[in-house]
């Protein structure tokens, strides 16, 4: 575990526990006795008085895949791309709408002339 001593300061290699049930679907019980049983490290967080557990993703994907093996962690994330695509698709959409809107005005505003 020493050699993921780096990984902590790094953009995305860390994640809340909250992220970790709502994107893995692990139950908070599961996270507790994987930390209990010291499969995961953890750092100690807290937010607005709320606290919160910031674990290594590449842990918690290793428990992941000993536990429910690796189709279950390949489906999750799949399913994570997807979702993150379908949102991107709709952010795109939306702005595409808005110019076609901006570029109608444009137009109109030149046939009157």
């Amino acid at each position: 575990m020493n050699d993921t001593l780096h990984l902590w300061g790094i953009k995305n290699e860390t994640m809340s526990d909250k992220s970790v049930e709502k994107e893995y679907g692990l139950s908070r019980k599961e996270i507790i006795d994987a930390i209990n049983l010291g499969e995961l490290q953890f750092r100690e967080g807290s937010m607005h008085g709320n606290p919160w557990f910031r674990l290594l993703r590449v842990e918690v994907e290793t428990f992941i895949e000993k536990k429910y093996g690796t189709d279950y962690l390949k489906n999750r994330k799949d399913k994570k791309h997807l979702s993150e695509i379908n949102k991107e698709l709709k952010t795109l959409q939306n702005r595409m709408s808005q110019l076609e809107k901006g570029k109608r005005k444009l137009l109109d505003g030149y046939s009157t002339d």
